[in-house]
């Protein structure tokens, strides 16, 4: 799930600035489980525009705003708004916003900003796991991600700051490399401790990325 924060007022207002009528666009998914972009949050976005004195000529959620084909057809069935309007407002991810860009001509305004992708610990408590980085080594760390979870990314063990099972960076938070080993130790085996890894190959992550699946 991609986890978004909406933008600070002060930044959103200089984005609208020219813009006296918007449309505006939220996303059924990420953005409402984030209480970023979801119905209360367009609607509560609505009330705002109203006081700085911009209206808003319709609005909708769409089920998953990155969907561009879907975006487009939301787009299509809110013609008439959408044409009546200078811009489109989004509460979507990065991506999001992108799909509604690619399916209207008008300027396209994101209100939020997109954080990262997130594991859920519990309904409003989001965590990074992954960082999409296309070489995944996690059969040989415990189902751990260094690249992610190790504040310096190593890939060959702790650095020299760790300290009683914890990250120097924030004393707060285990260091990933001593979870990697205490949890292949309790699995009987060492995995990633049997062999030197490599520089990291950035190669795999590519940009811009696409992958079709073959049916």
């Amino acid at each position: 799930m991609i986890i978004s924060r909406q933008k600070n007022q002060d930044e959103l207002k200089k984005a609208l600035t020219g813009l006296a009528r918007v449309f505006l666009v939220g996303c059924g998914a990420c953005a409402t489980v984030c209480k970023s972009g979801g119905e209360e949050e367009v609607f509560r976005m609505q009330e705002w525009l109203a006081t700085g004195g911009i209206a808003v000529t319709g609005s909708v959620v769409i089920d998953e705003a990155c969907h561009i084909m879907r975006a487009g057809r939301d787009l299509r069935q809110h013609r008439v708004a959408v044409d009546e309007a200078d811009g489109i407002l989004v509460l979507a991810c990065g991506s999001g916003i992108q799909s509604i860009a690619i399916s209207s001509a008008k300027q396209v305004v994101g209100g939020l900003d997109s954080l990262f992708l997130g594991n859920v610990r519990r309904i409003g408590e989001y965590e990074e796991k992954c960082s999409l980085c296309g070489e995944c080594i996690l059969n040989e760390t415990a189902g751990i991600c260094p690249v992610t979870t190790c504040a310096k990314g190593l890939l060959n063990g702790p650095c020299g700051g760790m300290a009683e099972g914890h990250c120097e960076i924030d004393d707060g938070v285990d260091c990933a490399w001593h979870l990697i080993y205490e949890k292949l130790k309790k699995q009987g085996r060492s995995a990633v401790f049997d062999r030197p890894v490599a520089p990291k190959n950035w190669s795999g992550k590519q940009k811009p990325g696409r992958h079709k699946v073959e049916r």
